[in-house]
């Protein structure tokens, strides 16, 4: 892949997410938001469909600087776990921002199935300001774990 090209990242809502790796033994998901959201925030909890949820930060806390060593952690845990380059791949971040860009990082190395959870685990602000109330993991009733 062309350094600076474009893959297309096809947007996924989370129950459409949820169905996919119910259905398809290869798909797995990756959490790319910081530690401190995994263990304060929550994470999606895919145990009861025979599934681990991956997790590496795309952005270290607190500085807030992209992960430079995103892709190779990401690659490491995916060839131990088995997943080739053409299982399909589900970032989920916050809202869909991170996930994204985590998405397309991992297209541009090879991975041709990457998706963004468009919703995220805790969606948009709401009008008050507060996520977790318009939509996402949560907010959908899908399976999550505290920390």
């Amino acid at each position: 892949m062309n350094s600076g090209s474009t893959v297309h990242i096809e947007n996924v809502p989370v129950v459409e997410v949820w169905s996919r790796l119910k259905v398809d033994p290869e798909s797995v998901m990756i959490d790319c938001r910081t530690r401190s959201e995994w263990a304060f925030v929550g994470m999606p909890d895919l145990s009861g469909i025979g599934k681990q949820l991956l997790t590496v930060e795309w952005q270290t806390f607190p500085d807030n600087r992209i992960n430079p060593q995103f892709v190779r952690e990401v690659s490491v845990l995916l060839e131990a776990a088995g997943v080739a380059k053409d299982a399909e791949i589900f970032l989920i971040c916050r809202s869909g921002g991170r996930s994204r860009m985590a998405a397309q990082a991992l297209a541009e190395v090879g991975y041709t199935r990457c998706r963004n959870v468009t919703e995220g685990f805790e969606g948009p602000l709401d009008p008050l300001r507060h996520r977790g109330s318009a939509s996402g993991w949560k907010v959908a009733g899908l399976p999550w774990v505290q920390g």
